[in-house]
């Protein structure tokens, strides 16, 4: 057997044991576990989104507008009679897929950046991760809200606006990573046998840096729904009539003090997601620590 096959059988073996390992310890947090059937469930009721709502999103019924909670309506209605409870429903679809989508692009983009800057270090080092400070010098939301600004308001550039602003947060622990990995032996192994560049990049060093990465993204992901719900607020996110946390309140704050339902459930639904997603993280870190290995 050679040299190559023998290194990737270890590095295999290893890298599958570890993951047991993590998924071992995960399962004794139990807030961690609750978090992620929560979680499981929210992304089920989103993608089934047309079979669960009691209603149509947009069905407006001006008869029944501004209904306090009932059995009809278990979440009452809005000002225009539509179903708060099925709003709510479809708004998680779309604050779900922003804030996947966004932290997808941010981990790709800055994940090569970081890998990049990291693994070449000198004067691509120094320019990429100048780059970097200078977009992380400008706070997140407001990034996203110039971005958004620039653009039309829609899907497509809410989600890249917020994850350009996200860009810098993995590019820096990829590159982080990388530094600490590119001088370990199996790498300088990989090297001795003729290994590319790219081959090592992808095949050694980005598989022993997805634990940092699989919990950043966890906790960015709480944060990507709360500006897209802050950017649809300010009406730069998601446009009426589809239904978006953010425009929810934004669209029912006029009416917080006459009919407070109107405002307290979207709220509750952003609320219990990040709480969520924060949870689950925490559970993450620590499962994937290296120091807690058994």
């Amino acid at each position: 057997m050679s040299r190559r096959k023998r290194a990737s059988i270890g590095t295999s073996s290893s890298h599958s044991g570890y993951w047991a390992n993590a998924w071992g310890r995960l399962k004794k947090n139990k807030s961690a576990i609750v978090s992620l059937i929560l979680l499981i469930l929210m992304i089920l009721v989103a993608i089934f989104a047309k079979y669960v709502s009691p209603y149509p999103y947009d069905l407006q019924n001006p008869a029944e507008a501004y209904q306090s909670p009932s059995a009809q309506h278990w979440l009452g209605t809005d000002n225009f009679g539509r179903d708060i409870l099925s709003r709510i429903i479809y708004g998680g679809r779309i604050s779900l897929f922003v804030g996947f989508f966004s932290i997808f692009f941010a981990i790709i983009v800055g994940g090569i950046l970081g890998a990049v800057a990291g693994y070449y270090a000198g004067k691509i080092d120094n320019i990429l991760m100048r780059t970097m400070d200078i977009l992380m010098a400008i706070p997140g939301l407001l990034l996203a809200i110039t971005l958004a600004a620039a653009f039309e308001p829609g899907l497509r550039n809410v989600i890249i606006a917020i994850g350009v602003a996200e860009v810098p947060f993995y590019a820096r622990i990829l590159r982080s990573s990388v530094l600490s990995l590119k001088e370990q032996e199996f790498i300088e192994a990989a090297r001795c046998i003729g290994a590319s560049d790219k081959r090592i990049i992808l095949k050694h060093i980005i598989p022993n840096c997805l634990a940092p990465i699989i919990v950043q993204s966890t906790l960015g992901m709480a944060g990507a729904i709360l500006s897209v719900a802050s950017l649809s607020f300010l009406g730069l996110g998601i446009q009426p009539p589809t239904p978006e946390w953010g425009s929810m309140l934004s669209n029912a704050r006029q009416h917080i003090l006459n009919y407070p339902h109107m405002v307290v459930f979207p709220g509750l639904a952003i609320m219990l997601t990040i709480f969520v997603l924060n949870i689950l993280g925490d559970g993450l870190r620590d499962a994937l620590d290296p120091r807690l290995k058994d």
